[in-house]
């Protein structure tokens, strides 16, 4: 049962950026960070994490002259995270 559980999602940061991204389309850095309150390398580091398990995407983009990352969850990211909250789910229930 347990083994059903994603490593990916052990981290709280990470399974905040999911449980965000999940109910929303596209979420910008600074939204991301205030929402979860984490520093600015955390939230880096932890979505660079989630990218490269191919779970979220990033888009880096200049509005103006000033840069804005923003993060989308994929379908595989979405299916993954599911999965890892029914397991969760059914340790829950033992």
């Amino acid at each position: 049962m347990i083994a059903s559980l994603n490593k990916e999602f052990e981290s709280r940061v990470r399974l905040g950026i999911m449980s965000v991204l999940i109910v929303n389309d596209w979420v910008d850095f600074g939204e991301m960070k205030q929402l979860l309150e984490v520093t600015d390398g955390n939230l880096a580091s932890h979505s660079t994490a989630l990218e490269k398990a191919n779970y979220i995407e990033i888009k880096k983009e200049f509005v103006g002259k000033k840069p804005r990352t923003s993060y989308r969850v994929t379908q595989s990211g979405r299916d993954a995270f599911q999965k890892h909250l029914s397991a969760l789910e059914k340790l829950l229930e033992k």
